[in-house]
């Protein structure tokens, strides 16, 4: 899509720069955030998070499916699970219910922008 036209509307300077930092903040530019709250769409920044949420999700998850089956590897051939074994896969699981919260924060927020 090709930008060929210009908005101008005046604001304080105050205000410019409360928006700069905004932007600054959250990896925007001022243009994305004003077209972005516009049209009431997501962020550029927000997408970012998600995407490098479920990135790090699907990894953890990954090393968590490995430990889980070195765990019944050795529960299986051993009759056992040492403490510390069993704490590291407590930890593991502790892991996967602070990840699905934030899963869950987030599908919320995306939920509610559809919603508008």
């Amino acid at each position: 899509m090709e930008k060929e036209d210009y908005i101008k509307f005046r604001i304080s300077k105050t205000k410019k720069q409360d928006w700069k930092k905004i932007c600054k903040d959250r990896d925007l530019t001022l243009t994305d955030l004003l077209t972005a709250s516009v049209e009431n769409r997501i962020l550029d920044n927000e997408r970012r998070q998600i995407l490098a949420f479920i990135e790090k999700q699907d990894n953890v998850f990954i090393k968590i499916e490995t430990n889980i089956n070195q765990v019944a590897k050795i529960a299986n051939g051993q009759k056992f699970i040492s403490e510390s074994e069993l704490k590291n896969f407590t930890a593991k699981l502790s892991e996967i219910a602070k990840l699905k919260k934030q899963q869950n924060q987030i599908f919320e927020k995306i939920y509610e922008m559809l919603a508008k």
